[in-house]
């Protein structure tokens, strides 16, 4: 199973395109999985022939897991051990009726069938072998744990929440008064109640990793916070001039966020440390620009594919990347990879009118930048004559919230300063042509 994700530990097989038997090219389409952040079809890592599938279709398996058997194409008689369990059903056919309901789903269910026979805590139930192992050697019973995934699916996280409410369980008797932390589950019975008039709304994957990562970000890193304010008129006006023709072209609006990237593709070379990550004492200052952008799928949980090295693209291919990245993550489209390996992130929370907004590292990395709303207020310019006067600009925040201990406030503001600069200064409208 290939990682889906920096958060994603298992996925769910939905079609063997594949079948035993069947020859395979390298690349060639072998298998579609889904997690809760992406559905992908995954090539095969190698060509030959399809000997033997391992997790079958609707079984969830662990990143790193033995999906299936590849054979050298040279050993195309392979097929022949599908012959042996075809001929178990006949054997079987003379048995009780149950029997060949056990062996219906294929050949290789055979063996969780018999460790169905000897546990009824799961048996009749569509389980991963690591899940029903789990719940076996807990001793839990499957029909009391609610499954959060594909389909009511019992999840790995389901089981190891019920065998951690099991283990408190005794212990919260005795000692309720002295013990509040045990007895959080109790409000939750309670509320179910109709007269309660509140809502349990379980965290469903997507969310329960997202809360895992985002609490971990903040015990991990000392974040700290700057922010600037940015005077956007001089990219409004290469908007205005060149929007209207970009939209017909493109298909779609160009808005502040590709301007912000390629000026990040340029400030980041004097200022590296920003764009790296933590490993434990080390800094890794990473010489490649990959550029995570969050995208919000509907208010149902957040996505960060990547602009993979962004620091060589002009502004109209960035524009078109991160157009594309945003689409497709919405309509659970990405490919695996495009969802792994990003080096800075950028919240782009602009659009729904924000002011200042304080986002939390995605670690391993030491930054992550929020671009918030741009609005028309009064400044101060000088005219031709170097008077100042007062006119109306499009002006918005940008904060870097970083990790203390990558670097320091110094280096933080001068790095906010440059990107400012440049924002403000280039000539914006030569890049778009």
């Amino acid at each position: 199973m290939p990682q889906l994700g920096e958060t994603v530990t298992e996925g769910t097989i939905t079609k063997w395109v594949k079948q035993v038997g069947d020859s395979v090219a390298l690349d060639e389409t072998l298998f579609e999985v889904s997690t809760d952040k992406v559905d992908s079809e995954v090539p095969s890592p190698a060509a030959g022939v399809l000997t033997e599938i391992i997790i079958n279709e609707g079984d969830v398996a662990e990143v790193g897991a033995k999906l299936a058997v590849i054979s050298d194409s040279g050993e195309a008689p392979a097929p022949a051990p599908t012959a042996a369990p075809a001929e178990e059903p006949k054997v079987e056919a003379s048995e009780p009726a149950p029997a060949p309901v056990q062996e219906a789903p294929a050949a290789q269910p055979a063996p969780a069938a018999a460790q169905d026979s000897s546990n009824s805590n799961t048996q009749g139930k569509l389980l991963s072998p690591i899940v029903r192992k789990l719940i076996n050697d807990s001793g839990l019973d499957a029909n009391t744990i609610s499954g959060t995934g594909v389909g009511g699916r019992i999840t790995r996280e389901d089981v190891e929440a019920a065998i951690a409410a099991k283990s408190t369980a005794p212990a919260s008797a005795p000692a309720a008064s002295s013990s509040p932390a045990q007895e959080a589950p109790a409000p939750q019975v309670q509320v179910t109640k109709p007269s309660s008039g509140d809502t349990v709304v379980p965290f469903d994957n997507m969310r329960r990793r997202t809360a895992e990562h985002m609490v971990m970000s903040k015990a991990v890193s000392p974040h700290a916070y700057i922010t600037v304010e940015v005077d956007f008129e001089n990219v409004e006006r290469a908007r205005q001039k060149y929007g209207k023709e970009f939209k017909e072209r493109e298909g779609f609006s160009l808005t502040y966020l590709p301007f912000i990237v390629r000026a990040l593709s340029e400030v980041l070379p004097e200022f590296p440390n920003v764009n790296a990550s933590i490993d434990g004492d080390n800094l890794i200052v990473h010489h490649d620009f990959h550029v995570g952008i969050a995208v919000d799928l509907d208010f149902k949980g957040l996505l960060v594919p990547s602009v993979r090295n962004a620091d060589g693209k002009r502004l109209r291919l960035i524009a078109q990347e991160i157009r594309d990245i945003a689409v497709r993550a919405r309509s659970k489209q990405l490919r695996p990879d495009e969802i792994i390996g990003s080096t800075f992130t950028i919240s782009n929370p602009g659009p729904m009118g924000t002011h200042v907004t304080h986002p939390i590292i995605n670690q391993p990395q030491v930054a992550i930048l929020a671009t918030d709303g741009v609005t028309k207020k009064p400044v101060v310019v000088q005219d031709s004559l170097g008077s100042d006067v007062i006119a109306i600009h499009h002006v918005g925040n940008i904060t870097l919230g970083w990790d203390h201990r990558a670097f320091d406030g110094s280096y933080t503001a001068a790095f906010l300063q440059r990107l400012k600069e440049v924002l403000e200064t280039r000539d914006w409208e030569a890049e778009i042509n």
